[in-house]
């Protein structure tokens, strides 16, 4: 881990801490958290191998859509049954998902002090009676489940903003390392979804805006406010993790060609600017606003106005993950087959 990512990731941490201790601007909070989220998770995504997840250009297009459903069903969910019911359900459904997310995220911190057995032997566990059924794990990934319970049980008690926080930010930075758009003819596909789902569901429907104040679950980020009417501003974590694997889809197309991080530094810069468009606008009108309508121009529009100067269109339109980690996974197999000729 360089320098930068440390920086960026004590920056992060003492961020989320600092409302506990000091009065931090709900805006200036919003704008830092969001930026930091992306830049941890886009350098986390950077490996040896490419992300374990590949989108394609039929599932881009059907994301917007089965999203539109989920989000539907949610607002029937509460309108229909006790919203304490259904909290209660999405708790426990979110605590697993929770232990899993912050063990992933401690994960390379813990590994650095266990011994290399711990973290490189892998233990099969079959479930009784289905034995089909396995799961696998290393002994250091328990370690890192400890305390990821721990904090998964003070969640689903108290439900404290803070613990709502931090498991919000481990599923986006896994959300960021671990999913691939796999180009970014993808990627423009799904923003563009995306953009027009955005706007349809919180200008034209109550429905988005509902579900947010409904839903008592990590999957909205909380920054508390001096106004007793209004205690806390929200940022949806998918206006994080959305134009995140984007942004971290520019950084691996630089590492990948051997250059300094020129299209991610213009991809960060466009969603910064975005995100701080959503703020004055929301403060002007002082009305939720969708974040993507601001974050999707900027990011694709920062992108191609770069891309276009540098007149490098065709390598980063021609740029594909998936030829990259089958072109990787050939050599990998080269070099085995040479050091069993030698």
């Amino acid at each position: 881990m360089k320098n930068h990512e440390r920086l960026a990731n004590l920056a992060l941490a003492a961020l989320t801490f600092a409302p506990l201790v000091v009065k931090v601007d709900p805006n200036l909070n919003v704008i830092l958290t969001a930026c930091l989220t992306v830049y941890v998770g886009c350098y986390r995504s950077v490996k040896a191998t490419p992300p374990t997840e590949t989108m394609s250009n039929e599932h881009a297009m059907r994301f917007p859509l089965v999203g539109s459903a989920m989000l539907l069903s949610l607002f029937l969910l509460f309108k229909f049954l006790s919203k304490d019911l259904v909290n209660a359900v999405l708790t426990c459904y979110f605590f697993v998902l929770g232990i899993a997310a912050l063990s992933a995220t401690l994960l390379p911190a813990i590994k650095r002090f266990l011994p290399n057995p711990w973290n490189d032997n892998v233990i099969v566990w079959r479930f009784p009676y289905f034995r089909s059924l396995e799961v696998e794990f290393t002994k250091s990934q328990i370690i890192a489940a400890i305390p990821g319970t721990f904090f998964c049980v003070w969640y689903a008690s108290k439900k404290h903003w803070l613990a709502n926080n931090i498991l919000g930010l481990a599923f986006c930075i896994q959300g960021i390392e671990m999913l691939s758009l796999g180009s970014f003819k993808t990627g423009a596909i799904l923003l563009a979804g995306l953009f027009v789902y955005d706007i349809f569901w919180v200008f034209f429907t109550p429905v988005m805006v509902s579900v947010a104040k409904s839903f008592d679950a990590p999957i909205k980020l909380l920054f508390p406010t001096s106004d007793s009417a209004r205690p806390f501003s929200m940022l949806g974590l998918g206006d994080i993790v959305i134009p995140g694997i984007f942004v971290a889809l520019a950084l691996r197309f630089d590492v990948s060609r051997g250059k300094e991080s020129q299209y991610f530094k213009s991809a960060f810069v466009g969603y910064t600017a975005g995100l701080v468009a959503t703020i004055i606008v929301m403060n002007w009108f002082q009305a939720a606003q969708p974040a993507l309508l601001y974050i999707v121009p900027g990011v694709i529009g920062f992108l191609a106005a770069h891309c276009l100067w540098n007149g490098e269109v065709k390598p980063l339109l021609a740029f594909d993950e998936s030829n990259t980690e089958e072109t990787s996974s050939e050599e990998t197999s080269e070099a085995d087959s040479n050091k069993k000729a030698d």
